[in-house]
């Protein structure tokens, strides 16, 4: 088929438009460096522009002022900080210097037009790595050059095999649509509650099916086998058996991520809170519980068996402490290997984790189980959650892992039920559909 020449220069003055565009400057920095916005009397944005011609600069500057008072709102928890971060600075990004709009100024037809923009982004503007927004240089603050609005990235098998990061490969995936739908929607109605807006054009998008896909069915959960955590677990109590220093509290934190489903979040101190040994906590039945602050700030109890009870009392005692913890007994549940303190980067327990499954995979790959190694390569830290998860609907209440496990609803705790295709397979393979003769 051949295109009219009109619409072929449109699509090749689009194209040529979207490689132009410069990347834009991170706006908010990390929470430890942003000034508590409302003590400021005065928001200037003059750095952020290369000019102003096109812009509104007070309307600029008052978008400016309450976007930092809406982000820094979220200032309890940082990884929530970073999402509502993200979301809202691409939206300035994109309005200021591609759009050529303020934000008070966008209608619905802006935002799906915008929404089209992070589905395929210019290439300018992706990374192929995650570089901090802003760097120390002699002693202040100043733009990472290198710093982009988005990222790509290949999967831990991708990376093993060799294969680098190509911005061709860039996908908004429909977490990050959804979150774009949620974030912006709050951050409008911020707006109109503080009378800078007077309408949501989020709320006017009738068809978002036009961005975010409908799921027909439940999507598989990533876990290791039954197989694979025998190896896991055993190859690295042979590594604490031979170096203890090290592995003791490696073992211990592969048994805190499956025999209480924790979240790595949970296990590292933040600004949210401070894991801690006193978290275990018996009631007056003489029943131990685990207190835990996870997603979205909120407070759980888990339900502690007795062989986490027995892992527990082997790391104190290596720990040399007493096999159980007291009352109000503050030392960190996960401490750091040298000097003092807690583990305050997930990043390291995910390093250690890491070692374990490659030391367990090749351990399998010794024994002859390659199908088995080569599964497990794929498989994350939040894989051993999903784990714990999907044995323990296998003979608990259901309600009684929702409320271990945090899940918002049973809906979500359902998805486990039966999660395992290969043990499920396996028990029905035999089915009959007619008696022997």
């Amino acid at each position: 088929m051949i295109l009219p020449i009109y619409t072929v220069r449109i699509k090749q003055f689009h194209l040529l438009r979207l490689n132009i565009i410069k990347s834009p400057k991170a706006i908010f920095d990390n929470l430890e460096y942003l000034d508590n916005p409302f003590s400021l009397k005065c928001f200037d944005t003059s750095h952020l522009f290369e000019t102003q011609s096109q812009l509104n600069h007070d309307n600029a500057n008052l978008e400016f002022e309450f976007t930092w008072k809406f982000i820094y709102s979220y200032n309890g928890s940082s990884a929530t900080f970073n999402v509502y971060r993200r979301e809202t600075e691409r939206l300035m990004q994109w309005a200021w210097h591609v759009h050529h709009k303020n934000i008070i100024d966008l209608r619905r037809e802006d935002i799906e037009e915008y929404l089209n923009f992070c589905i395929n982004p210019p290439a300018s503007w992706i990374g192929i790595k995650n570089v901090a927004r802003f760097k120390l240089k002699n002693g202040l603050r100043v733009f990472n050059k290198d710093w982009k609005p988005f990222v790509t990235s290949v999967t831990k098998v991708e990376n093993r095999n060799g294969k680098l990061p190509d911005k061709k490969d860039f996908v908004l995936s429909q977490s990050t649509i959804k979150s774009i739908f949620a974030v912006l929607s709050s951050y409008f109605n911020f707006l109109i509650q503080e009378q800078v807006l007077e309408s949501n054009p989020i709320l006017q998008i009738r068809q978002k099916s036009k961005f975010i896909i409908k799921q027909q069915h439940n999507l598989t959960v990533r876990r290791i086998s039954n197989l694979q955590w025998e190896y896991v677990i055993e190859t690295v109590e042979k590594l604490a058996a031979a170096d203890p220093a090290t592995h003791e509290r490696s073992l211990f934190i592969l048994n805190c991520l499956l025999g209480m489903y924790l979240r790595i979040s949970e296990l590292v101190a933040d600004e949210r809170s401070l894991p801690a040994m006193g978290d275990f906590k018996k009631d007056g039945d003489g029943n131990w519980w685990f207190y835990v602050v996870g997603k979205g700030n909120k407070s759980r109890n888990i339900a502690v068996s007795d062989e986490m009870i027995d892992a527990l009392k082997r790391y104190r005692i290596f720990l040399e402490l007493p096999p159980l913890p007291t009352v109000g007994e503050f030392i960190p549940l996960i401490v750091k290997q040298k000097g003092r303190g807690a583990v305050t980067s997930t990043r390291q327990i995910r390093k250690i984790v890491q070692f374990c499954f490659d030391a367990s995979y090749q351990r399998m790959k010794n024994d002859g189980l390659v199908q088995d190694a080569e599964e497990l390569k794929m498989a994350t830290v939040h894989w051993l959650r999903h784990t714990g998860i999907s044995e323990d609907v296998k003979t608990r209440p259901r309600e009684h892992v929702r409320d271990d496990a945090g899940h918002s609803s049973m809906q979500t705790t359902d998805r486990y039920v039966d999660s395992d295709a290969r043990e499920r397979h396996a028990s029905g393979r035999k089915k009959r559909l007619k008696e022997p003769l």
